[in-house]
């Protein structure tokens, strides 16, 4: 009895090591394991030795078996799949109708089952959409086993959650979701995150929006003669844009450039010819469509659109050139005593936001003027010379100035005639304000300088007149008495020539 109850024992224990031997071959069974069409996934073959002789097997129809080197079954993604690290498979591509069973064989036992669950998500106009578009995505899945109702939730680029306008769930095997309109800032990667009892996945897409990195309407500022730029910054480049695309640049009505982007990237531009005189500038980003206009006018003013077409659709950004100049009625120097009217206009109503300023340099806060609500003119009344600034100001800032000089008048007057010589004297009269508040200090300078330079010049014309005055007269009265000699000699000799004859 002894013999025959070790013989059991012996074969008990032999048996359970026999068992737990082949209980990490067998443990691994109904793995699932999630995939995404169109990608890669790695199904790993757990518990085998680090060289084994492994097969492959989709449904029981072999993919790929190892023997020292892969070699190729019959199953529908045998060609897409490779036999890694001598025992897990890689099925690149994936498809939809790969969702299944797979299962690792090693010898003749299964040491792994995977059940591959596999999600298709596609995006309208295959990502690449215009501002204002609202796409729509498409969630489906095919599962080996019965199919499970997901939770889906989306996040943008920025990580935000997206809530979509509408889901469609007719059926647990497709999902379909419309996002609100897009913005160019909307572009980037996208996630979307497939939630159920059994799954729990992200999904990554992209969204590329193609647009302006400027805004869609923005307002420039000018000065009469002054050089603009006008720019409009595309974001093709930055957000990697792979589709062809077209626009042109207008100006009011008329057609002024004319350009195309291939799907490389490629910029070409036409420039259109008429009245209109700009140029292109030479050097500048790529990705930007810009015209330079040279010596401003009043007439250049108006609203320049910069339009971009893809796919029957458009989008376009405004920019609003305003023009500023300055004059005076009357125009020329201010008289003495008299005014003038000062005027400061722009080309089109300023916005709330913004207004006119006119004021005098060294000037007091009565010398200030400032326009009303949405008016484009504003006009002061001058009656001294002096310098004034007129701004534009929107949002407390600066934008542009221009200035106007109210000058001085030059009078010409003779003075009276000394004797033979004539004397010009040229006197320049100011129409600074008399007071010294109100005149700049250097302008107080030049008037004080002329007035002795002009003083100091008529008192030496006029010493200068007296003296050659003084020596006129001494040579006159110098002719006259040798004349009156000469006469007083001949009379004399005369009077001596008769007396000798009486005698």
């Amino acid at each position: 009895m002894k013999t025959c109850g070790t013989v059991v024992s012996s074969t008990l224990a032999i048996f359970l090591v026999l068992h737990l031997g082949l209980t990490p071959i067998m443990g691994e069974k109904n793995e699932v394991q999630i995939g995404v069409a169109g990608q890669t996934v790695i199904l790993n073959c757990k518990g085998v030795p680090r060289d084994p002789g492994v097969t492959w097997k989709y449904s029981k129809t072999p993919i790929r078996k190892y023997r020292g080197s892969s070699l190729k079954g019959k199953a529908p993604m045998s060609d897409r799949s490779e036999i890694i690290n001598s025992k897990d498979l890689r099925v690149s591509n994936l498809k939809l109708s790969d969702a299944g069973n797979y299962t690792c064989d090693y010898g003749s036992q299964p040491v792994s089952i995977i059940s591959l669950h596999v999600f298709e998500l596609t995006i309208s106009s295959g990502g690449h959409f215009l501002p204002n578009d609202a796409p729509e995505l498409t969630l489906t899945q095919n599962p080996s086993h019965p199919l499970p109702n997901l939770n889906i939730a989306l996040f943008n680029s920025n990580n935000s959650t997206v809530r979509p306008k509408q889901v469609e769930n007719k059926t647990h095997e497709k999902y379909i979701l419309t996002l609100k309109e897009l913005e160019a800032t909307d572009s980037g990667t996208w996630m979307c995150h497939v939630h159920s009892p059994s799954v729990n996945h992200y999904i990554a897409f992209d969204v590329k929006v193609l647009g302006f990195q400027n805004p869609d309407s923005e307002r420039k500022y000018a000065t009469v003669d002054s050089t603009v730029i006008l720019s409009w910054r595309l974001n093709f480049q930055k957000i990697k844009w792979k589709e062809g695309f077209t626009g042109q640049l207008k100006w009011i009505q008329q057609e002024l450039l004319d350009f195309n982007v291939t799907a490389q990237g490629e910029k070409h531009e036409t420039q259109k010819s008429g009245h209109f005189q700009f140029e292109i500038p030479e050097r500048k980003p790529e990705s930007n469509i810009e015209v330079k206009l040279r010596k401003v006018s009043f007439d250049h003013s108006g609203q320049y659109q910069c339009q971009l077409a893809y796919n029957k659709g458009h989008t376009q950004s405004k920019i609003e050139l305003v023009v500023m100049k300055v004059s005076a009625n009357p125009a020329g120097p201010l008289p003495r005593g008299a005014k003038m009217t000062l005027i400061c206009q722009v080309s089109s109503p300023l916005p709330p936001n913004a207004h006119l300023h006119w004021e005098r340099v060294n000037g007091t806060q009565a010398d200030v003027k400032k326009s009303k609500q949405n008016e484009a003119k504003v006009e002061v009344n001058v009656s001294a010379a002096g310098l004034w600034n007129c701004h534009l100001i929107e949002d407390k800032e600066v934008k542009i100035s221009l200035n106007y000089s109210v000058g001085m008048e030059i009078s010409v007057t003779y003075l009276p005639r000394l004797k033979s010589l004539k004397v010009l004297f040229v006197s320049i009269t100011e129409y600074f304000s008399p007071s010294a508040e109100e005149a700049p200090v250097w302008m107080s300078y030049v008037v004080i300088g002329t007035s002795i330079a002009g003083s100091v010049l008529v008192f030496g014309l006029a010493c200068l007149g007296i003296i050659s005055g003084i020596r006129w007269q001494r040579r006159r009265q110098r002719a006259k008495r040798m004349i009156q000699a000469r006469q007083y000699l001949l009379e004399n000799k005369t009077c001596q020539c008769q007396h000798r004859l009486n005698k």
